[in-house]
């Protein structure tokens, strides 16, 4: 787990709690920055994924066996 996990997890329960207190308080500016922050959080889980997947792969060139 990297760091954009935590990021994107910590943004995901930011704006959830953005968008409900926006929804019950009926400010519509502030619903709409919890959504967004919703949206963050799973760009950086996406992020996230790419750095692993980039680091898999590079651990799989330098573990292949050598050709002769």
């Amino acid at each position: 787990m990297n760091e954009q996990y935590v990021k994107g997890a910590a943004a995901k329960v930011t704006g959830k709690i953005k968008e409900f207190a926006g929804r019950v308080t009926g400010n519509k500016k502030l619903e709409t920055k919890g959504k967004i922050d919703q949206v963050k959080g799973a760009v950086h889980n996406a992020v996230g994924d790419a750095r692993d997947a980039g680091k898999e792969a590079i651990d799989s060139v330098k573990n292949a066996p050598k050709r002769r």
